[in-house]
């Protein structure tokens, strides 16, 4: 049977050495290979967030600049609108009584010369019934007498 000699896990010699200096070597190529470009490239992204994001506050306050600028014109678009209805309204409403006055005195007008016109037909036809019932009195007459009557 042999016995076995345990070593320490840690020996210090010059391997260690060797080892730590191979460390060394390694960490400062890895910040120069990888570190440096990776926390360049974090602060370029960082900044290139920052800024989307004063972009996107000033898209933000464009568009409520441009909001109230729209609201103010639809107001006075409404304004404007109203007052032109109520000036149509207006017009249409004096056009409305100028045609419905001119229709009175186009009926005043009417009514005038057909009255002269009945007036007229009336008149020759009481000028006819007297000339007839003239006629037809003598003619009466001349029955009831039973002889003619000189005109």
């Amino acid at each position: 049977m042999q016995i076995v000699s345990v070593e320490s896990l840690l020996n210090i010699n010059e391997t260690l050495i060797v080892q730590f200096i191979s460390f060394l070597i390694f960490l400062f190529i890895i910040n120069r290979v990888m570190f440096r470009p990776l926390r360049a490239l974090i602060k370029k992204r960082d900044e290139h967030v920052d800024n989307v994001k004063k972009g996107i506050l000033d898209a933000e306050n464009a568009y409520k600049t441009l909001l109230d600028q729209i609201k103010a014109q639809e107001s006075a678009v409404k304004t404007e609108a109203f007052a032109m209805r109520k000036k149509l309204e207006e017009s249409g409403s004096e056009e409305a009584a100028a045609i419905i006055e001119s229709s009175r005195q186009e009926i005043m007008n009417l009514k005038n010369r057909v009255g002269r016109e009945l007036e007229d037909q009336i008149t020759a036809a009481k000028a006819h019934v007297k000339k007839e019932s003239e006629v037809l009195a003598v003619v009466i007459m001349e029955k009831v007498l039973d002889r003619r009557l000189q005109p």
